[in-house]
């Protein structure tokens, strides 16, 4: 058993090794200053709270004049570093398939009136349903989930959201050129299971999936418990005038009248939600329009079909009292087997959440006041690759726990717990950067001489609800008694 153990450590710390150079590399300008960032953000003693502080931790050999040189002038290699992640093992289900979370993390920045780029981001409140927009810079980043209990992940690309962007749009592009990327890193083969992509309501599932129809990706996401699909066509009877419908009767979420027998339901015994019931209706689709993201689609729109899931449990561990979760899936004839094991790795997909919290709580993602989004963007691909290294560091971290703290076995000690070991696990890798050059700071501006090109001030952008080389239309009259209105 020992030895054992030895080899896997030895393995890990080649793994390490490894990425360690390949991240390096990715380092084109002001290299060794950004990778000592890297490292002080990886070794300081408790949560980063400045960026200045970083060049006190005696893994940065450089000033604090450096440190920021770095991040405004310095260059990386995004495509290499995306290669680079996509390379390091990753995570699996447990039936062998791959699971990515995609969701949109926001840097908020709402005094930098200075910075380009920001758009408004929509911030949960202290009250109920209360959404605050706030200036910011949202991010897309995309996850690789494990199969059990646990707040680990693995963080595979990450790109910043543009002003006018659609987010279906460039999720489905970014999750394109990942799936190539893994493809080509063999992460998967021909003969595996599809990749499974999930995500919360924010995202138009059925755009995604087609988008991505042509590569081995399903997608499960959860929908608005107000929507409104459409079942299959039934079957044209011959002699039948006419068009033929290519819609279905209604199935609304919220009317169950419309539901029908389920075409799988199955009861789980769970330890946190209680009793979990889990029904499924096949062969579903909403009734697209040439509005939002399907404006710019010619001719007749597709017809997207896949299968409904509803869950309901019988508590919450916050105590709240329990909705049910819909979730909508791009296969078709979902087994019993299926829809169990679909609802469960939705639940997984929340883990994305603790990734988020460590990014911006302990490792200090947004901690920084950057001015430009570019230095945003080097900033952002410095904390995926620290974190990076702290999952491949899992096997070799020793656990340095606080006396108030239960030991725990390598395989459950936490991201943050890791991190309190790696000062002691680097000089064990590979240190590529060379010792700094002695330098004097330069001469800055002379006293008494005002700044006479003030920083450029930049609005937030906003989305615009019309299109302004179109002319306004009338208002509609109002109508007395209204249709109640379902979403499609």
């Amino acid at each position: 058993m020992s030895l054992l153990h030895d080899g896997v450590r030895r393995d890990a710390l080649a793994e390490l090794s490894r990425f360690r150079g390949e991240f390096y590399a990715c380092l084109t300008g002001r290299g060794d200053a950004l990778f000592e960032l890297a490292d002080a953000v990886l070794c300081a003693d408790g949560p980063v709270r400045s960026l200045v502080e970083l060049s006190l931790v005696g893994e940065h050999r450089r000033g604090h004049g450096g440190l920021y040189d770095a991040l405004s002038q310095g260059s990386i290699d995004a495509d290499g570093l995306r290669r680079a992640l996509a390379a390091v093992p990753l995570p699996r289900a447990a039936d062998g398939r791959i699971v990515l979370a995609v969701d949109i993390t926001c840097w908020l920045r709402p005094d930098a009136h200075t910075s380009p780029e920001r758009i408004l981001c929509h911030t949960y409140g202290q009250g109920k349903d209360q959404h605050i927009p706030v200036p910011g810079w949202p991010y897309s980043v995309i996850t690789a989930l494990e199969s059990g209990r646990s707040s680990w992940t693995a963080p595979l690309d990450a790109l910043r959201l543009a002003p006018g962007d659609d987010a279906a749009t460039v999720t489905a592009r970014q999750l394109r050129d990942l799936v190539q990327r893994l493809i080509e890193a063999g992460q998967w083969q021909t003969g595996d299971p599809d990749l499974l992509v999930v995500a919360d309501a924010g995202y138009d599932a059925p755009r995604l999936a087609f988008l991505l129809k042509d590569l081995p990706v399903q997608v499960l996401a959860r929908m608005r418990s107000d929507r409104v699909l459409r079942r299959a066509c039934p079957p044209r009877l011959s002699g039948t005038m006419g068009r033929p419908p290519r819609h279905g009767g209604e199935f609304a979420f919220g009317q169950p009248d419309t539901w029908g027998t389920p075409a799988t339901e199955t009861v789980t015994d769970t330890r946190l939600y209680g009793t979990a019931t889990a029904r499924s209706w096949d062969r579903l689709h909403p009734r697209l329009t040439h509005r939002s993201s399907w404006a710019c689609q010619d001719g007749t729109l597709p017809v997207i079909e896949g299968t409904v899931i509803r869950l309901q449990v019988d508590r919450l561990p916050s105590g709240a009292t329990p909705k049910p979760v819909w979730l909508w899936w791009s296969g078709t004839d979902a087994t019993p087997t299926d829809a169990d094991r679909l609802w469960q790795v939705f639940l997984r997909r929340f883990d994305i959440e603790h990734t988020f919290r460590l990014f911006k709580q302990t490792l200090g993602w947004t901690c920084p006041k950057i001015r430009t989004p570019e230095a945003a963007d080097r900033w952002t691909w410095l904390i995926l690759a620290a974190y990076t290294q702290l999952r491949l560091a899992r096997p070799l971290a020793a656990d340095l726990r606080r006396p108030w703290e239960r030991p725990a076995p390598p395989e459950r000690m936490t991201p943050a717990r890791v991190r309190r070991g790696f000062r002691h696990l680097r000089h064990k890798t590979t240190c590529p950067t060379g010792a700094p050059k002695p330098s004097r700071p330069g001469p800055g501006r002379p006293p008494g001489r005002k700044n006479s090109r003030p920083t450029p001030r930049h609005n937030v952008h906003t989305a615009r609800k019309t299109d302004p080389a179109k002319p306004a239309s009338k208002k509609a009259p109002q109508v007395s008694n209204p249709r109640p209105r379902h979403t499609g």
